[in-house]
């Protein structure tokens, strides 16, 4: 894992489920930056020459470790009976549907790491939000 005081990043072992057949596995780098404290960039390295990249909210992964959040495009939940914990992704776009499992122990120091820059509920403190609304207004 990598870290200044202002991002963190890591890279997470994961495993594409694949329904009938054994799970692949893959590897995604998880980036964080202060500048944008609400989401965490996860790209998925699957082989193709670039990675399939996703935004995904800090409090979504974070509380997916616990119980199952999340609607539509993206879904988060802790899987049960497991010796090694792992949580569960499932994604859906219009290109097609994919679900991971990865190792909880490793998320979690990501996360970790994440909440040491921008503390839960100190976000906003990070945005600029006068320049955010005048860059898309006038993009």
């Amino acid at each position: 894992m990598n870290s200044s005081g202002t991002t963190a990043s890591a890279e997470l072992g994961l495993r594409l489920v694949v329904p009938d057949r054994t799970a692949v596995p893959l590897v995604a780098r998880l980036d964080y930056t202060a500048d944008d404290p609400y989401a965490i960039k996860v790209a998925f390295h699957t082989g193709e020459d670039e990675p399939v990249e996703w935004i995904f909210a800090r409090e979504l992964l974070t509380v997916g470790i616990v119980r199952p959040v999340g609607e539509g495009d993206v879904k988060v939940w802790p899987a049960r009976g497991e010796s090694e914990r792992t949580i569960n992704i499932a994604l859906s776009s219009p290109f097609g549907q994919a679900e991971f499992d990865a190792p909880v122990a490793p998320l979690a120091e990501f996360l970790h790491r994440t909440y040491e820059i921008v503390p839960a509920g100190q976000e906003g403190d990070y945005i600029d939000l006068d320049s955010e609304i005048e860059r898309h207004l006038y993009s």
